[in-house]
């Protein structure tokens, strides 16, 4: 049967709010020749995380699935190389085997064979507990593949993702516990590493953990940071995103690289998830609201881009490619416009089930990137850029709570997509 695309418009109101937008967009539908995905690997399980917080980093061309995870007591991190039952490195962070190593945040270099919120749902302060850590965030520095961290009791840990050992460890002066942010904030070509407390402490250290820039906020933070990289030929200022809980219902601070505010805003969405893009006219911050509508932000100057209302409920602003983002929603996934809001397309999948944010791979192996998306059953939809299906299927009876990962554990040169159950088992879908 050839592929049916149904096309239909939607007015989306804006539900009593200013400025909130109409938009028309191409419902595309799913239909009889989705290729239905299957199974090919699943790991042990990792407690300690509910599956939101494992990352994928590639050392020496193999894909190490990097989870955090409770042994013996302690907070670890472990690396896993997708797809077999190899286990590189496991390396305490905080808690009893952290302390023999010589202290919290110390990677001991283990050598084993064998969102709603940002940070990490396990709370280890009472009973004896190992300290909580927020989700992973994979990246480089230098040149070599690294994951950073924070802990709750107020620290931040690098480690090299080749074998676990600790590049540094920072005390961030309070209490943290959200996924710390990698990038080029300043625009020399040398990356460095954002983190924030709870009680809004920023700190921003360079690839050998010496500090860069600090700042003091109004306000809690709940959600992580965001960097914002400079375009020197675009005369494009970068800047480090930080919300707070100032205002109402939030504040939103871009800061330089000095620590220096630029400017604030309060955004009319009450934000769950956001994240940085790229537009056609400029860097922008784009939010998912509680009530179910995204607001972009121009990272220039703080200015409202648009609001567009995508349904009543939350939705989870996930990943972008120039001149869109893609959003989760409540048994619906879009692709919205970010230099206008509108709507590009609309795909549904999985009746009313909640849409973990969705994110990017190259499922195919054409060496495009292109969405994939999980819900909180399981449920796997990989798409085109244009909304089509690739392929549609399940990781079996388990919960949910983050988006895709990809790896190519299949040896097939596209990627298979990863879903993290929420008892930390990673189960690779073929699609």
């Amino acid at each position: 049967m050839d592929r049916r695309v149904l096309f239909a418009t939607l007015i989306l109101l804006a539900g009593g709010a200013t400025g909130v937008g109409v938009a028309l967009f191409a419902f595309v539908g799913v239909d009889d020749v989705t290729t239905e995905a299957t199974v090919v690997w699943e790991s042990e399980p990792a407690a300690g995380d509910d599956g939101s917080g494992a990352v994928v980093a590639t050392v020496d061309g193999d894909p190490l699935l990097l989870r955090p995870a409770v042994e013996n007591g302690s907070r670890v991190v472990t690396a896993t190389v997708a797809g077999t039952d190899r286990t590189p490195w496991t390396v305490p962070v905080s808690g009893p085997d952290a302390e023999r190593g010589g202290g919290d945040g110390t990677g001991g270099g283990g050598d084993a064979d064998g969102n709603d919120s940002d940070g990490n749902d396990s709370d280890g302060a009472d009973g004896g507990d190992p300290v909580a850590v927020s989700g992973l965030t994979a990246s480089t520095l230098g040149g070599d593949s690294v994951v950073a961290l924070t802990t709750a009791s107020g620290e931040l840990v690098v480690l090299d993702a080749a074998d676990g050992t600790e590049r540094f460890a920072v005390d961030l002066g309070g209490p943290a516990g959200l996924r710390p942010a990698v990038g080029d904030l300043t625009g020399d070509g040398n990356r460095e590493i954002a983190a924030v407390t709870t009680d809004g402490g920023v700190r921003v250290v360079d690839a050998a953990g010496d500090s860069v820039a600090e700042a003091s906020l109004s306000g809690e933070i709940s959600r992580r940071p965001l960097i914002v990289e400079p375009d020197a030929e675009a005369g494009e200022r970068g800047g480090l995103a930080v919300l707070t809980t100032a205002g109402d219902p939030a504040t939103v601070h871009m800061l330089d690289g000095d620590g220096g505010t630029r400017w604030t805003t309060e955004p009319s969405v009450n934000p769950l998830s956001w994240n940085a893009a790229d537009s056609r006219d400029g860097p922008v911050l784009a939010l998912g609201g509680a009530s179910g509508t995204i607001e972009t932000v121009e990272a220039s100057d703080g200015s409202d881009r648009y609001e567009v209302k995508l349904q009543d409920r939350p939705i989870a602003v996930g990943d972008a490619d120039p001149g869109r983002v893609y959003v989760g929603g409540s048994g619906s996934v879009w692709a919205v416009d970010l230099l206008d809001g509108e709507v590009v397309w609309k795909q549904q999948y999985g009746a009313s089930t909640r849409i973990n944010e969705p994110r990017m791979g190259d499922v195919d192996g054409n060496g495009e990137r292109a969405p994939a998306v999980v819900n909180r059953a399981g449920g796997v939809l990989a798409m085109t850029q244009s909304g089509e299906v690739i392929a549609r299927g399940d990781a079996g009876d388990v919960v949910a709570y983050g988006g895709p990962l990809f790896a190519d554990v299949t040896g097939d040169g596209g990627d298979e997509v990863i879903v993290v159950a929420d008892d930390g088992t990673a189960i690779a879908v073929d699609t």
